[in-house]
């Protein structure tokens, strides 16, 4: 069972969130907040798999609340945001937010965003999420000493398993890239966001892009 706080100062998204999460058998809903210092409470009180914090919310935003709740809990973020927010995605996802959706999509997506980051993957997979993400990671400051050090400790095969993630591949499709079964990815992938300090994919590929390891349109 996949435990859900969500977050939004609006009743009635508060209300559609609640109602989709109570219909699936695999979601609870554990608690409600309408701003994000009583999201923090919760999700420090309950643990909960998944936060879906709203990005704009009175006392304390979403930014803050996720830097809250991943510095101090296991639990990983889905940012809700808007075309308008997207200055806000850079700082989201350095404070620790595993994915990003719109407000407005589809209630089945925001459901398999919820799993797919429950799991640990980050929410790569739709196209504007991987679009968003090579924006803002591009915009971040390079040849940082410290993330170049960083790299530095990733062997080769570790390197070229990161430039996978970071151009939006799967495990299975990196694998037949590198001609390299699909465990010992796995194997690589785990290796990477320890050496990292990676929650997940997404934070590994704000790192490759941010420390100039992928270049913006850089093929495969």
């Amino acid at each position: 069972m996949i435990r859900v706080v969500v977050a939004d100062d609006q009743p009635l998204m508060r209300n559609a969130l609640r109602t989709v999460i109570d219909l699936q058998a695999d979601l609870t809903l554990v608690g409600e907040a309408a701003d994000g210092d009583e999201a923090v409470t919760y999700v420090r009180r309950e643990r909960p798999d998944v936060a879906v914090l709203d990005i704009r919310m009175p006392r304390l935003d979403g930014i803050a609340a996720t830097r809250e709740v991943t510095r101090s809990t296991d639990t990983r973020v889905l940012i809700l945001t808007t075309f308008e927010d997207d200055d806000y995605v850079h700082a989201a996802l350095k404070a620790g937010a595993s994915g990003f959706l719109l407000k407005n999509s589809p209630p089945e997506d925001i459901l398999n965003a919820i799993r797919v980051i429950s799991s640990g993957n980050g929410l790569l997979a739709p196209s504007v999420t991987m679009k968003l993400i090579k924006q803002v990671a591009a915009a971040a400051p390079t040849h940082d000493p410290a993330l170049a050090e960083t790299l530095d400790t990733l062997t080769a095969r570790e390197t070229d398993v990161l430039r996978g993630i970071a151009q939006g591949m799967s495990n299975a499709e990196i694998g037949r890239h590198l001609y390299i079964g699909e465990g010992t990815v796995k194997t690589h992938v785990s290796r990477i966001l320890l050496k990292l300090g990676a929650r997940d994919r997404v934070q590994a590929v704000v790192f490759a892009y941010e420390s100039g390891l992928i270049a913006p349109g850089k093929p495969r």
